[in-house]
């Protein structure tokens, strides 16, 4: 059988998610608010986001890790297509899922980033439109959204680059030369409990609930 046309140019939306078990996503976070409460804030965190970003104008894409876990977990809506992360570090992963040699533009996104919505997604292809690549830069130096209009990329792509550093963002894009480079709007990432209070301290419409109920419960999970 063959895939049809329309099906395989699409606009594409990965997003990056571990299966939320203690002590192994949000670490930092767990370390301040305890390891129970930061996996049921990525969970509800990671759902709240699929539903929300869940739009006709793409396909939402679920790449999970670990790989065989991530397949058959019943954490994830079933009414996402998955696909496994693979091996390798953090660029090894998202280059995996960039170049995955279909037609059409493709944004790779965290699932930890509570303030993305649809009208950030829509303007990270609309980037795409006239330019190679679009990154979506986060307040700490690194970023929450990267992006290629064509599903293909220089070997270079992520090569040295100083991952969960201030310097993440820039040794990405220098990985990229002769592209044109587009950014869109800088969110915030969720790394610690600092970063949580902020998420929700009223610059951030729509994530309050999600967020605080974890500090009412005094940092425990249920």
């Amino acid at each position: 059988m063959t895939i049809s046309a329309e099906y395989r140019w699409r606009q594409r939306l990965v997003v990056m998610a571990k299966e939320p078990r203690p002590g192994r996503v949000k670490t930092r976070l767990g370390r301040d608010i305890g390891m129970g409460a930061a996996a049921h804030w990525f969970r509800q965190q990671s759902l709240s986001l699929l539903h929300r970003l869940h739009d006709p104008r793409w396909e939402i894409i679920l790449a999970v890790a670990p790989d065989r876990e991530g397949m058959a977990s019943r954490v994830w809506p079933a009414e996402f297509r998955r696909a496994p992360q693979g091996r390798g570090d953090l660029g090894a992963r998202m280059k995996r899922q960039l170049c995955h040699g279909l037609p059409g533009p493709t944004l790779v996104i965290g699932a930890d980033i509570p303030c993305i919505r649809k009208h950030h997604i829509a303007e990270a292809f609309r980037a795409l439109g006239d330019h190679d690549a679009v990154f979506g830069p986060a307040m700490d130096g690194g970023y929450w959204l990267v992006g290629l209009k064509h599903a293909r990329a220089p070997a270079t792509l992520f090569q040295g680059v100083r991952w969960s550093s201030e310097h993440a963002l820039a040794d990405s894009i220098a990985t990229l030369p002769h592209h044109r480079i587009a950014t869109v709007a800088t969110l915030r990432d969720i790394d610690t409990a600092a970063d949580l209070l902020l998420s929700f301290s009223g610059n951030t419409p729509g994530v309050k609930f999600e967020n605080l109920s974890i500090f009412e419960r005094g940092g425990s999970a249920p």
